[in-house]
């Protein structure tokens, strides 16, 4: 099959972890492991999310005293797509050795006047305390909301139209390459009247960029892998159950926060409304589980 796998933040670097390059380098290697069983029996391209790691190139940016401005949201995105891709193309190589794996730098193309860059909902960056982010939102501007027990800055999302290099992604994947590309989404960028290519202060939702590029590539499935067993009903209730199997009006019927779960619901069910076979939601720690319907949350045209 040709499957488009979303790796979720945990992937990366889980809730309250520092942020170091060696403790990310060590999930990374975790979850090629984990994805190791289906590499040499499917065409497989990896996007993965950035939030985690854009925060601290924007924190990083925003004190340095060299600097006139800090770096927009669109270069930091090409930066962490180049440090994230470099990971995971280290560690896919070394599961899977016999295979070429490419780890492209690309951007995705939105609407300028998309509603979400004045309703900033995408968390990004590390955790504070209420204390801490009623400061930051003094002193720096930020929009901070609460994400659990704890408060994360949040910016513009705007929905994915394309990804500029789909045609370079699909020539990749038609020669044998497992490609890492669309990092946090992709690099926001919007189109001009003459044509032209500007990027964007916001950062893109991966999984709903993921609906999109499997859509174009044509894949048979959508794996969106999280830190959760499967999509619950009454998530957070002593009531709380997980869903199974599941058809995208029944599942949009049932209502998720816009900040984690929302947008991974969102993005299974345009990727089945769109003519995919199926998508999978589920943990990252047995991802061919989820593939062959023994764990997770799949939703299908019925259902």
């Amino acid at each position: 099959m040709r499957i488009v796998i979303a790796l979720g933040g945990n992937a990366l670097l889980r809730r309250h972890e520092r942020p170091d390059a060696a403790i990310q380098q060590a999930n990374v290697r975790r979850a090629a492991a984990a994805l190791a069983p289906m590499l040499d029996d499917h065409e497989v391209v990896l996007t993965h999310g950035n939030g985690p790691q854009v925060g601290v190139l924007a924190v990083q940016s925003a004190s340095d005293p060299h600097l006139t401005t800090p770096y927009p949201f669109d270069v930091l995105g090409a930066q962490t797509q180049g440090m994230i891709g470099y990971w995971l193309l280290q560690e896919m190589h070394n599961v899977a050795p016999n295979r070429q794996v490419a780890a492209i730098i690309n951007q995705t193309e939105v609407d300028p006047i998309d509603p979400a860059f004045t309703n900033p909902t995408k968390f990004i960056g590390e955790t504070y305390t209420h204390d801490e982010a009623t400061q930051l939102a003094t002193t720096r501007g930020w929009s901070m909301r609460p994400d659990g027990d704890d408060w994360r800055r949040v910016v513009g999302s705007p929905q994915p139209q394309r990804v500029v290099e789909t045609e370079l992604i699909r020539l990749l994947l038609d020669a044998g390459t497992i490609v890492v590309c669309a990092g946090g989404g992709g690099v926001p960028v919007v189109r001009d009247g003459a044509d032209r290519l500007h990027g964007v202060e916001a950062v893109v939702d991966k999984d709903l960029t993921g609906a999109v590029l499997a859509g174009a590539l044509g894949a048979d499935a959508l794996l969106i892998l999280t830190d959760m067993a499967a999509v619950m009903r009454d998530f957070g209730t002593p009531n709380q159950r997980p869903i199974r199997e599941i058809d995208p009006a029944s599942l949009r019927a049932i209502s998720f926060p816009a900040g984690s779960m929302g947008p991974k619901v969102e993005a299974a069910c345009r990727f089945v409304e769109s003519g995919g076979k199926f998508a999978v939601i589920g943990s990252l720690d047995d991802p061919l589980a989820l593939l062959e319907g023994r764990a997770g949350t799949r939703i299908t045209p019925l259902g």
